[in-house]
């Protein structure tokens, strides 16, 4: 009796093994398997990109910083000092005048929003960091740039090397 119940466990693990390789399991194997050469077709796959990471951002205060935003392109992230490579946003900390420091005080806040608005991504920008040992990073969040939004909303420029001055419209 026992071994009627132990052969008819095995059968059906095999026919239910079976049906689970031909019809697909998930892992990678074909769900159909191609017989004729005209039943083949390429479908390009357009890997998704995964915004990674996450986290709640404040404005930073005090020595210990974790995740808080210092002004509109340098952040910290998990202890780590980023800058926002591809962008240029205006100081808060050394303006050159009162309009400067208003201008980077609303690029500030913005970022805190925009990093606070879901995951994001970082990628390497053109050097791994700058020679304040901040890591250059573009920030992506579902493969658009953070930075691009604060320029397309005029709170900061492109980042093309030298400064640009915020007070009188060129560069200082």
């Amino acid at each position: 009796m026992r071994t009627r119940y132990i052969a008819f466990a095995v059968v059906t693990l095999a026919a239910l093994g079976g049906m689970w390789i031909t019809y697909g399991d998930g892992f990678g194997r074909p769900e159909k398997v191609v017989q004729r050469e005209e039943e083949f077709r390429t479908i390009p796959i357009r890997l998704a990109r995964s915004d990674q990471y996450a986290a709640i951002f404040s404005l930073c205060f005090g020595p210990v910083r974790v995740n808080c935003v210092i002004d509109g392109n340098t952040f910290w992230f998990k202890g780590e000092k980023v800058r926002i490579a591809d962008i240029e946003a205006p100081e808060i900390s050394e303006p050159e005048c009162p309009g400067e420091k208003q201008a980077g005080e609303a690029a500030r806040d913005r970022l805190v929003t925009l990093l606070n608005a879901g995951s994001f991504s970082m990628t390497s920008g053109w050097r791994d960091q700058d020679r304040y040992g901040r890591k250059l990073r573009n920030v992506v969040r579902s493969e658009r740039s953070l930075g691009e939004t604060l320029v397309e909303e005029g709170l900061a420029r492109r980042w093309d090397g030298p400064r640009f001055g915020w007070c009188d419209g060129g560069r200082s």
